[in-house]
């Protein structure tokens, strides 16, 4: 739950990839449950997205191609991830 005079970091950004933020006093509100889902299912791909490059890079045949997609992938994982960790971290800072 956010305070009145802070605003909630959003899993996803605007059309322009600028950062979007929800201000609501309301934890249980429509669009923060559907915030927690999306950081839920964010942190499931990259846990996901992890044990495939594990696996990749085990793999002496794994393609050059491949590895530069795995390294996108990755990129974008660790992006949705950091984004999460930061918006709980503020929301922590806020409770204390």
């Amino acid at each position: 739950m956010t305070m009145s005079h802070e605003l909630r970091l959003l899993p996803w950004t605007g059309p322009d990839g600028k950062p979007c933020f929800l201000s609501t006093d309301d934890s249980d509100s429509y669009l923060s449950r559907l915030a927690d889902n999306l950081e839920s299912v964010q942190l499931g791909m990259a846990t996901e997205l992890l044990d495939r490059a594990l696996d990749m890079l085990a793999d002496a045949d794994t393609q050059p191609d491949d590895l530069r997609l795995l390294a996108k992938d990755l990129t974008g994982a660790l992006r949705d991830t950091l984004r999460v960790a930061t918006s709980r971290g503020h929301r922590l800072a806020t409770h204390e």
